[in-house]
């Protein structure tokens, strides 16, 4: 008798503790999202669409003076932008990419894909179409749809505090109108102005360095004074003299 009512008492024990489990697990489960939704866990070799999603979105946490490669190839780079995000919001930095990454990534975007603190008609005020450039309408988008994850990254960073973004794509004409440089990189729809506002302009300069910007203008640089310039050019060209940059 003593024997069966420890049996009872141990399987008991081992259902509850199923049950327990479950329960943990799927508490810790990513949920579907409106934009994009991740269904395995990423690490260090994983390659695939999924993984350029997840680089996107990472763009902002490449470490000083670094630029993350969208390849679609989880390497050591990926894995320590992926530590850096979320160590900033509080995640275990382990450099996976499970269900805690996943479900704070949906948190911070919207349906459309753009971070919830930035919108294509933000990095678009000439013409919704995103023609005219010179790279492709899709290519535009794409490119501006990076710029705005690297701005999400560098407005946590500055204690999610509103950045204002004054001007972004610009077809020819519309850069013409402005007065814009002929080989400005607004045409290739990876550049943003930005404003002061909670933020001087050599803060905004001195953050970006952090934040995967190859390009950085501002204060000190010819026709500058009155804005922080952001891009991904080919190559690094930080100029904001003002600013000590």
């Amino acid at each position: 008798m003593f024997g069966r009512t420890v049996r009872l008492l141990v399987a008991f024990v081992m259902v509850m503790a199923g049950a327990w489990a479950g329960t943990l697990a799927t508490a810790g489960t990513a949920h579907a999202d409106g934009c994009y939704t991740w269904n395995r866990t990423l690490s260090r070799g994983s390659s695939g669409a999924d993984v350029t999603q997840l680089q996107i979105r990472l763009g902002g946490y490449p470490g000083y003076g670094a630029v993350l490669a969208v390849d679609g190839a989880f390497g050591p780079a990926t894995e320590a932008a992926l530590k850096r995000f979320q160590s900033a919001y509080g995640l275990t930095a382990d450099g996976v990419a499970g269900p805690n990454t996943f479900n704070k990534l949906y948190a911070l975007q919207d349906d459309d894909c753009t971070p919830i603190h930035f919108s294509y008609s933000e990095l678009n005020d000439c013409n919704t179409t995103w023609s005219g450039g010179a790279v492709s309408a899709s290519t535009a988008k794409a490119n501006a749809l990076r710029t705005m994850w690297k701005l999400e990254a560098m407005r946590h960073a500055l204690g999610d505090r509103p950045i204002t973004v004054t001007s972004g794509f610009r077809s020819y004409a519309c850069n013409n109108a402005v007065g814009g440089a002929s080989n400005s990189r607004h045409l290739y729809g990876d550049a943003a102005d930005l404003g002061a506002g909670p933020h001087s302009l050599c803060t905004l300069a001195k953050q970006a360095r952090y934040h995967g910007f190859r390009g950085i203008l501002g204060p000190g640089y010819p026709g500058h004074n009155d804005h922080t310039h952001l891009d991904h050019r080919d190559s690094r060209f930080w100029s904001a003299s003002s600013c000590g940059i």
